[in-house]
């Protein structure tokens, strides 16, 4: 007698084996560099066969995406711990996205992807946008900024950073642009030139460990 799954039971055993192979292979690019990890020490991590990472990734490109989603989440939630103590909002969005570019530059995970612009940028806008859009709005609200459009400006912003972050990392830029790349993103939420280096300058406590 054949057993019948129920679909609902399919696609929770699949969720839990795809978020498996996302978390292992963040262990093990996070612990040996991407270019080190292997799709089978992944799948070894996460208690599957090797041939199931291709069921759900066809390439070890893809699956690091799926990683740097993870990466980004994590970020985003660390920088909030922080900025949950600040009183002002407009602090708060400016402290998030000097972090987010100093990670960019700095942690070979995203460095790695950076040339992929395109698909990183977009994976940013998803995982970051429900916190960077919220900050954009608070500190409109609070009269801080002039974001009538906060999706579309987390949308520009996303491209630059990433576009600015892959010129540091060849050197094609100075680490120094970071600063002025934060003033420009700030001006286009809204506020002069002056507030926004007076919003870049603001001292900022480290995150906690990843």
């Amino acid at each position: 007698m054949k057993i019948e799954v129920a679909p609902g039971r399919v696609a929770q055993r699949q969720r839990r084996i795809r978020e498996a192979l996302v978390e292992a292979g963040y262990h093990v690019i996070s612990e040996k560099g991407f270019d080190a990890a292997t799709m089978l020490e992944i799948a070894e991590r996460a208690d599957v066969g090797a041939g199931t990472v291709y069921s759900y990734f066809k390439s070890k490109d893809e699956l690091a995406v799926a990683v740097m989603e993870k990466i980004m989440r994590r970020l985003a939630l660390r920088i909030e711990e922080v900025t949950d103590t600040f009183d002002d909002p407009a602090q708060v969005y400016a402290f998030g996205i000097r972090n987010v570019i100093e990670a960019a530059t700095g942690d070979p995970r995203w460095k790695r992807l950076l040339n992929r612009s395109e698909v990183i940028a977009d994976a940013m806008f998803r995982v970051m946008g429900p916190f960077a859009i919220r900050d954009l709005r608070n500190a409109t609200a609070a009269g801080r900024f002039d974001a009538v459009d906060a999706e579309l400006i987390w949308k520009m912003a996303t491209h630059a950073i990433i576009g600015v972050s892959l010129a540091i990392t060849r050197d094609e830029l100075p680490p120094e642009a970071v600063s002025e790349t934060v003033v420009r993103l700030l001006c286009m939420a809204g506020v002069s030139v002056a507030q926004a280096q007076d919003l870049a300058r603001r001292p900022r406590p480290p995150l906690a460990p990843e």
